[in-house]
Protein backbone atom coordinates (compact mmCIF):
# COMPACT_ATOMS: atom_id res chain seq x y z
CA UNK A 1 0.00 0.00 0.00
CA UNK A 2 1.41 3.13 -1.20
CA UNK A 3 1.64 5.55 2.57
CA UNK A 4 2.91 9.01 3.14
CA UNK A 5 3.91 9.50 7.19
CA UNK A 6 2.03 6.77 7.77
CA UNK A 7 -1.21 7.88 5.62
CA UNK A 8 -2.82 6.00 2.94
CA UNK A 9 -5.29 7.35 -0.05
CA UNK A 10 -8.16 5.54 2.13
CA UNK A 11 -7.63 7.74 4.85
CA UNK A 12 -8.67 10.85 2.42
CA UNK A 13 -11.75 9.11 1.78
CA UNK A 14 -13.61 12.45 2.87
CA UNK A 15 -11.30 14.77 0.50
CA UNK A 16 -12.16 13.18 -2.73
CA UNK A 17 -16.13 12.74 -1.32
CA UNK A 18 -15.81 16.73 -1.41
CA UNK A 19 -14.49 16.67 -5.00
CA UNK A 20 -17.10 14.87 -5.73
CA UNK A 21 -19.44 17.18 -3.82
CA UNK A 22 -18.64 20.03 -5.38
CA UNK A 23 -18.76 18.82 -8.63
CA UNK A 24 -22.53 17.53 -8.16
CA UNK A 25 -23.70 21.30 -6.58
CA UNK A 26 -22.09 22.79 -9.56
CA UNK A 27 -24.10 21.02 -12.18
CA UNK A 28 -27.31 21.10 -10.58
CA UNK A 29 -28.94 24.30 -11.81
CA UNK A 30 -28.41 22.19 -15.12
CA UNK A 31 -30.84 19.44 -14.60
CA UNK A 32 -33.63 19.35 -16.45
CA UNK A 33 -32.61 21.96 -19.00
CA UNK A 34 -31.86 20.20 -21.69
CA UNK A 35 -28.29 20.54 -22.76
CA UNK A 36 -25.98 17.88 -21.96
CA UNK A 37 -22.39 20.16 -22.87
CA UNK A 38 -23.39 23.01 -20.49
CA UNK A 39 -24.17 20.62 -18.02
CA UNK A 40 -20.96 18.30 -18.52
CA UNK A 41 -19.19 21.86 -18.57
CA UNK A 42 -20.43 22.75 -14.99
CA UNK A 43 -19.56 19.56 -13.75
CA UNK A 44 -15.82 19.91 -14.90
CA UNK A 45 -15.74 23.12 -13.26
CA UNK A 46 -16.70 22.45 -10.48
CA UNK A 47 -14.28 19.02 -10.10
CA UNK A 48 -11.04 20.95 -11.48
CA UNK A 49 -11.47 23.94 -8.66
CA UNK A 50 -12.51 20.74 -5.97
CA UNK A 51 -9.04 19.24 -6.90
CA UNK A 52 -7.15 21.96 -7.27
CA UNK A 53 -7.37 21.89 -3.17
CA UNK A 54 -6.76 18.57 -2.49
CA UNK A 55 -4.22 18.01 0.06
CA UNK A 56 -2.64 15.19 -2.44
CA UNK A 57 -0.16 15.50 -5.21
CA UNK A 58 -2.77 14.07 -7.93
CA UNK A 59 -2.24 12.83 -11.87
CA UNK A 60 -4.82 12.52 -14.17
CA UNK A 61 -5.05 9.49 -15.92
CA UNK A 62 -8.23 9.01 -16.86
CA UNK A 63 -9.50 12.45 -17.46
CA UNK A 64 -11.45 14.90 -20.45
CA UNK A 65 -9.23 14.02 -23.47
CA UNK A 66 -5.46 15.15 -23.97
CA UNK A 67 -4.13 18.37 -23.12
CA UNK A 68 -4.97 19.62 -26.85
CA UNK A 69 -8.54 18.71 -26.54
CA UNK A 70 -9.56 19.59 -23.04
CA UNK A 71 -8.55 22.80 -21.52
CA UNK A 72 -9.30 21.20 -17.30
CA UNK A 73 -9.03 17.48 -16.17
CA UNK A 74 -6.81 16.64 -19.19
CA UNK A 75 -4.90 13.03 -19.42
CA UNK A 76 -1.49 14.12 -17.31
CA UNK A 77 -2.63 16.79 -15.81
CA UNK A 78 -1.08 17.36 -12.34
CA UNK A 79 -3.53 19.31 -9.55
CA UNK A 80 -3.76 18.97 -5.63
CA UNK A 81 -1.88 21.25 -3.17
CA UNK A 82 0.90 18.67 -2.59
CA UNK A 83 1.34 15.45 -0.51
CA UNK A 84 1.03 11.91 -0.78
CA UNK A 85 1.26 10.97 -4.34
CA UNK A 86 -1.89 9.27 -6.38
CA UNK A 87 -3.58 9.10 -10.11
CA UNK A 88 -6.93 9.70 -10.42
CA UNK A 89 -10.05 9.12 -12.81
CA UNK A 90 -12.75 11.00 -13.39
CA UNK A 91 -16.18 11.09 -15.09
CA UNK A 92 -17.09 14.89 -13.76
CA UNK A 93 -20.68 13.96 -14.93
CA UNK A 94 -21.80 10.56 -15.82
CA UNK A 95 -24.91 10.55 -17.62
CA UNK A 96 -24.72 13.85 -19.55
CA UNK A 97 -28.06 13.13 -21.42
CA UNK A 98 -29.64 11.86 -18.22
CA UNK A 99 -28.95 15.41 -16.35
CA UNK A 100 -30.28 17.27 -19.24
CA UNK A 101 -33.76 15.39 -18.89
CA UNK A 102 -33.53 15.16 -15.35
CA UNK A 103 -33.78 11.19 -15.53
CA UNK A 104 -32.26 8.77 -13.14
CA UNK A 105 -29.00 7.62 -13.03
CA UNK A 106 -26.94 10.83 -13.25
CA UNK A 107 -23.69 11.17 -10.89
CA UNK A 108 -20.35 12.83 -10.22
CA UNK A 109 -17.35 10.21 -10.23
CA UNK A 110 -14.05 9.58 -9.10
CA UNK A 111 -11.79 7.11 -8.41
CA UNK A 112 -8.04 7.10 -6.99
CA UNK A 113 -5.54 5.08 -6.88
CA UNK A 114 -1.36 4.96 -5.71
CA UNK A 115 1.17 6.45 -8.75
CA UNK A 116 1.01 4.07 -11.59
CA UNK A 117 -1.91 1.56 -10.38
CA UNK A 118 -4.82 2.23 -12.76
CA UNK A 119 -4.86 1.20 -16.93
CA UNK A 120 -4.01 4.53 -18.95
CA UNK A 121 -6.97 3.53 -20.81
CA UNK A 122 -7.72 6.20 -23.55
CA UNK A 123 -11.39 6.66 -24.57
CA UNK A 124 -12.46 3.59 -26.82
CA UNK A 125 -14.43 0.58 -26.16
CA UNK A 126 -14.02 -1.94 -23.55
CA UNK A 127 -15.55 -5.23 -23.57
CA UNK A 128 -16.61 -6.30 -19.96
CA UNK A 129 -18.32 -8.28 -17.43
CA UNK A 130 -18.44 -7.76 -13.90
CA UNK A 131 -20.23 -9.21 -10.85
CA UNK A 132 -20.19 -9.42 -6.95
CA UNK A 133 -17.58 -10.98 -4.91
CA UNK A 134 -18.98 -14.53 -4.97
CA UNK A 135 -18.05 -14.41 -8.26
CA UNK A 136 -14.37 -13.59 -8.00
CA UNK A 137 -12.16 -15.72 -10.17
CA UNK A 138 -14.88 -17.35 -11.91
CA UNK A 139 -15.36 -14.64 -15.40
CA UNK A 140 -13.39 -14.90 -18.28
CA UNK A 141 -13.90 -12.35 -21.35
CA UNK A 142 -13.01 -14.77 -23.72
CA UNK A 143 -15.05 -17.41 -22.59
CA UNK A 144 -19.50 -17.52 -24.65
CA UNK A 145 -21.54 -15.42 -22.30
CA UNK A 146 -23.45 -18.35 -21.76
CA UNK A 147 -20.54 -19.78 -19.65
CA UNK A 148 -20.53 -16.86 -17.68
CA UNK A 149 -23.80 -15.98 -16.67
CA UNK A 150 -23.82 -19.94 -15.59
CA UNK A 151 -20.77 -19.34 -13.66
CA UNK A 152 -21.97 -16.44 -11.97
CA UNK A 153 -25.52 -18.26 -11.25
CA UNK A 154 -23.78 -20.87 -9.45
CA UNK A 155 -21.77 -18.38 -7.31
CA UNK A 156 -24.46 -16.69 -6.18
CA UNK A 157 -26.77 -19.92 -5.58
CA UNK A 158 -28.94 -19.04 -8.03
CA UNK A 159 -31.18 -20.15 -10.94
CA UNK A 160 -30.08 -17.86 -14.33
CA UNK A 161 -33.85 -17.18 -14.40
CA UNK A 162 -33.05 -15.44 -10.50
CA UNK A 163 -30.66 -13.07 -12.08
CA UNK A 164 -30.74 -9.18 -13.14
CA UNK A 165 -28.19 -8.52 -15.80
CA UNK A 166 -27.85 -4.86 -16.92
CA UNK A 167 -26.91 -4.06 -20.45
CA UNK A 168 -26.44 -0.66 -22.37
CA UNK A 169 -29.50 -0.64 -24.72
CA UNK A 170 -27.67 -0.40 -27.65
CA UNK A 171 -27.43 -2.18 -31.02
CA UNK A 172 -24.45 -3.87 -30.78
CA UNK A 173 -25.44 -5.84 -27.62
CA UNK A 174 -28.66 -7.39 -29.67
CA UNK A 175 -26.67 -10.81 -29.94
CA UNK A 176 -25.85 -10.83 -25.81
CA UNK A 177 -29.09 -9.25 -24.79
CA UNK A 178 -30.70 -12.62 -27.10
CA UNK A 179 -28.15 -14.84 -24.98
CA UNK A 180 -29.78 -13.78 -21.96
CA UNK A 181 -33.56 -13.60 -22.69
CA UNK A 182 -32.29 -17.31 -23.97
CA UNK A 183 -31.35 -18.18 -20.00
CA UNK A 184 -34.22 -16.76 -18.50
CA UNK A 185 -32.02 -13.87 -17.10
CA UNK A 186 -33.77 -10.35 -16.40
CA UNK A 187 -33.00 -7.63 -18.05
CA UNK A 188 -32.43 -4.10 -16.93
CA UNK A 189 -31.87 -1.85 -20.08
CA UNK A 190 -29.43 1.14 -19.68
CA UNK A 191 -29.84 4.61 -21.78
CA UNK A 192 -26.83 5.31 -20.25
CA UNK A 193 -24.27 4.91 -17.48
CA UNK A 194 -23.04 2.02 -16.42
CA UNK A 195 -20.86 3.05 -13.66
CA UNK A 196 -23.40 2.83 -11.60
CA UNK A 197 -24.98 -0.72 -12.39
CA UNK A 198 -21.22 -2.12 -12.43
CA UNK A 199 -21.00 -0.62 -8.58
CA UNK A 200 -24.28 -1.44 -8.07
CA UNK A 201 -23.17 -5.78 -8.13
CA UNK A 202 -20.76 -5.66 -5.35
CA UNK A 203 -23.27 -3.51 -3.09
CA UNK A 204 -25.31 -5.07 -0.54
CA UNK A 205 -29.00 -4.84 -2.11
CA UNK A 206 -27.63 -3.55 -5.17
CA UNK A 207 -30.47 -5.16 -7.17
CA UNK A 208 -27.84 -6.11 -9.99
CA UNK A 209 -26.20 -9.52 -10.85
CA UNK A 210 -24.33 -8.64 -13.70
CA UNK A 211 -23.12 -5.85 -16.11
CA UNK A 212 -22.32 -7.14 -19.24
CA UNK A 213 -21.46 -5.43 -22.92
CA UNK A 214 -19.12 -2.56 -24.56
CA UNK A 215 -18.80 0.43 -23.16
CA UNK A 216 -16.31 3.22 -22.01
CA UNK A 217 -12.97 2.56 -21.47
CA UNK A 218 -13.05 5.30 -18.84
CA UNK A 219 -15.98 3.94 -17.27
CA UNK A 220 -14.61 0.49 -16.85
CA UNK A 221 -11.64 1.99 -15.28
CA UNK A 222 -13.44 3.93 -12.89
CA UNK A 223 -16.13 1.03 -12.18
CA UNK A 224 -13.42 -1.47 -11.40
CA UNK A 225 -11.99 0.80 -8.55
CA UNK A 226 -14.90 0.21 -6.53
CA UNK A 227 -14.98 -3.58 -8.09
CA UNK A 228 -11.48 -4.46 -6.57
CA UNK A 229 -12.14 -2.30 -3.40
CA UNK A 230 -15.27 -4.93 -2.16
CA UNK A 231 -13.25 -8.21 -3.79
CA UNK A 232 -15.87 -8.29 -6.95
CA UNK A 233 -15.58 -9.67 -10.01
CA UNK A 234 -14.45 -7.73 -13.51
CA UNK A 235 -12.53 -8.63 -16.58
CA UNK A 236 -12.52 -6.75 -20.21
CA UNK A 237 -10.75 -6.73 -23.25
CA UNK A 238 -10.09 -2.86 -25.32
CA UNK A 239 -11.94 -2.93 -28.39
CA UNK A 240 -10.86 -0.49 -31.02
CA UNK A 241 -13.05 0.64 -33.98
CA UNK A 242 -10.44 1.04 -36.63
CA UNK A 243 -6.92 1.29 -37.31
CA UNK A 244 -5.99 4.35 -35.97
CA UNK A 245 -7.21 3.61 -32.79
CA UNK A 246 -5.62 -0.30 -32.97
CA UNK A 247 -2.40 1.58 -33.74
CA UNK A 248 -2.89 4.34 -30.72
CA UNK A 249 -3.65 0.70 -28.83
CA UNK A 250 -0.16 -0.91 -29.58
CA UNK A 251 1.66 2.30 -29.14
CA UNK A 252 0.63 2.48 -25.75
CA UNK A 253 0.79 -1.55 -24.94
CA UNK A 254 2.33 -3.46 -27.91
CA UNK A 255 1.50 -6.04 -29.53
CA UNK A 256 -1.15 -8.00 -27.13
CA UNK A 257 -2.89 -4.54 -26.40
CA UNK A 258 -6.20 -6.39 -27.02
CA UNK A 259 -5.60 -9.39 -24.75
CA UNK A 260 -7.84 -10.09 -22.09
CA UNK A 261 -7.84 -8.16 -19.17
CA UNK A 262 -8.29 -9.31 -15.71
CA UNK A 263 -9.03 -6.81 -12.75
CA UNK A 264 -5.51 -6.86 -11.68
CA UNK A 265 -4.36 -6.02 -14.76
CA UNK A 266 -6.69 -2.50 -14.39
CA UNK A 267 -6.59 -1.42 -11.06
CA UNK A 268 -2.86 -2.82 -9.11
CA UNK A 269 -3.79 -1.90 -6.00
CA UNK A 270 -6.19 -2.46 -2.75
CA UNK A 271 -5.65 1.15 -1.73
CA UNK A 272 -8.30 2.65 -4.20
CA UNK A 273 -11.06 4.89 -3.57
CA UNK A 274 -14.20 5.34 -5.46
CA UNK A 275 -16.06 8.67 -5.56
CA UNK A 276 -19.84 9.41 -6.30
CA UNK A 277 -22.27 12.06 -5.84
CA UNK A 278 -26.10 11.77 -7.06
CA UNK A 279 -26.80 14.24 -9.66
CA UNK A 280 -30.46 12.73 -10.00
CA UNK A 281 -31.32 9.78 -8.17
CA UNK A 282 -28.72 6.46 -8.86
CA UNK A 283 -26.31 4.44 -7.23
CA UNK A 284 -24.74 6.74 -5.10
CA UNK A 285 -28.48 7.54 -3.58
CA UNK A 286 -31.82 10.07 -3.67
CA UNK A 287 -31.29 13.17 -6.11
CA UNK A 288 -30.09 16.33 -4.92
CA UNK A 289 -32.90 18.29 -2.19
CA UNK A 290 -33.07 21.81 -2.30
CA UNK A 291 -34.36 23.20 1.33
CA UNK A 292 -34.74 26.37 3.28
CA UNK A 293 -30.81 27.70 3.29
CA UNK A 294 -29.42 24.95 1.64
CA UNK A 295 -29.18 21.52 -0.51
CA UNK A 296 -28.73 17.99 1.11
CA UNK A 297 -26.49 16.13 -1.35
CA UNK A 298 -26.51 12.21 -1.48
CA UNK A 299 -22.89 10.07 -1.85
CA UNK A 300 -21.44 6.83 -1.66
CA UNK A 301 -17.39 6.35 -0.78
CA UNK A 302 -15.94 3.42 -1.08
CA UNK A 303 -12.24 3.16 0.59
CA UNK A 304 -10.53 -0.30 0.62
CA UNK A 305 -13.74 -2.27 2.02
CA UNK A 306 -15.32 -0.21 3.62
CA UNK A 307 -18.39 1.48 1.68
CA UNK A 308 -19.75 4.91 3.33
CA UNK A 309 -23.20 6.73 2.38
CA UNK A 310 -23.31 9.64 2.93
CA UNK A 311 -26.08 12.18 3.44
CA UNK A 312 -25.02 16.13 3.78
CA UNK A 313 -26.60 19.25 4.05
CA UNK A 314 -24.92 21.84 2.48
CA UNK A 315 -25.54 25.30 3.41
CA UNK A 316 -25.92 28.11 1.04
CA UNK A 317 -23.41 30.31 2.19
CA UNK A 318 -21.24 27.44 1.71
CA UNK A 319 -21.97 27.17 -2.34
Amino acid sequence: MSEAHGRTLQDHWADFLAVAEEAALSVLEQVGKGDKEAADQAAVDGMHAAFRRLPLSARVVIGEGEMDEAPMLFIGEELGRGGLGCDIAVDPLEGTGLTAAAQDGAMTVLSAGPQGSLLHAPDIYMEKICAGPAAAGRLRIDAPLRENVLAIADALGKEPRRLVAAVLDRPRHADAIGELRKLGVSIRLLSAGDVGPAVATCLPGGGIDLVVGTGGAPEGVLAACAVRALGGAFCGRLRPENEQERARLQEMFGADAERPLQLTDIVRSDDVVFAATSVTESAAGPAPEVGDGGVWLSSLVIAGKTIRRVRRFIPSDSL
